[in-house]
């Protein structure tokens, strides 16, 4: 299997790992779980273990998931190279690289990684990739996915990148330069505020599409959450209950509406050209909905989910040829 490389993208809330060809990226089997890096860190904690055994604990995990590809394909993975993205290099995982400084280039030259020998007891060389920061904000794992969606030859003049999610990352990219970002922390947000807060009782999971008033209650979420302060439109969630304005399926619309409306309040004055809307198609369908609604004029692209979903492979193949791990 030395034509192979493992490429895992760990992330706070959930892990990924898939065995991929290097000739074609083709990816060959892939294991995935909710085992991100917070579970693993609380795990850690809790177990008292030294600080020496801290990279063996971890990497018990990952082990794990290799046996799982490695009984899918019914062959053995030892010395296929193992490249790692996302939060394992954050205080929280176990290897704690500098970050990369802004302006970076998007075809990944010059990121920090750090490497791994292989060992008897996990027999793979490691690289583990760092992030980005700026002077007041940080990113681990989008600058992968960046560079894995960032063709060879192709000019980025002036463009911006939007990541949804737990964290939503806003990349401006000028002359294939990152030259700044924002993170948003809108999923989070509306996780909290529709779980755990008062307005639990005021919404219902629902998705906007399935009917023109789920729709309408989402725009206008958009545009309050977009104009209006957020702290009192959130509240109107709950008289919106009250007061029979929503039912709870058109309220938790609305809830995702004042959100991301407020996430993309800075964008109205954007000089960027492009947008450019990286995710997969449950969050694609919201963002391009808000897009649209508040930046009528303006040049949108939503990238295929598979694209998005290829993303960071592309980006670990990108940085192995320029480690030269493989050929």
């Amino acid at each position: 299997m030395t034509n192979h490389f493992l490429s895992c993208d760990w992330g706070t809330s959930a892990f990924r790992l898939r065995l991929v060809a290097v000739e074609d990226r083709n990816v060959m089997a892939e294991a995935k779980s909710d085992e991100g890096i917070g579970r693993i860190f609380d795990l850690w904690q809790q177990s008292r273990n030294s600080s020496a055994e801290r990279t063996s604990f971890y990497l018990e995990f990952v082990r794990r998931h290799i046996n799982n590809i490695e009984e899918q394909i019914k062959q053995p993975l030892s010395g296929v190279p193992l490249i790692i993205s996302g939060m394992a290099s954050s205080s929280i995982g176990f290897v704690d690289i500098p970050y990369s400084s802004v302006p970076f280039s998007v075809d990944g030259d010059g990121i920090q990684t750090a490497f791994i020998a292989a060992t008897k007891g996990f027999e793979h060389d490691i690289w583990i990739v760092s992030g980005l920061r700026t002077t007041d904000d940080v990113m681990r794992g989008e600058e992968t996915q960046l560079i894995g969606l960032i063709e060879p030859g192709r000019q980025v003049k002036n463009e911006l990148f939007i990541f949804p999610g737990t964290h939503s990352k806003h990349i401006l990219v000028q002359r294939n330069k990152v030259v700044g970002f924002k993170t948003y922390m809108t999923g989070e947000v509306f996780a909290l505020l529709s779980q755990q807060s008062i307005l639990k009782n005021a919404v219902e999971k629902d998705t906007i599409g399935e009917s023109d008033s789920d729709l309408q209650s989402f725009k206008k979420g958009v545009k309050e959450g977009n104009s209006s302060n957020l702290l009192n439109a959130m509240f109107k969630v709950r008289t919106n209950q009250l007061f029979d304005v929503y039912s709870k399926k058109e309220n938790y619309s609305y809830l995702s509406g004042l959100l991301i409306g407020a996430e993309l309040k800075d964008l109205v004055n954007a000089n960027a050209e492009i947008i450019n809307l990286v995710c997969g198609l449950d969050l694609a369908q919201y963002y391009q909905t808000a897009l649209l609604e508040l930046l009528p004029g303006k040049t949108i692209e939503a990238l295929s989910g598979k694209q998005a979903d290829e993303a960071t492979v592309n980006g670990h193949y990108k940085i192995g040829k320029q480690l030269k791990i493989f050929a």
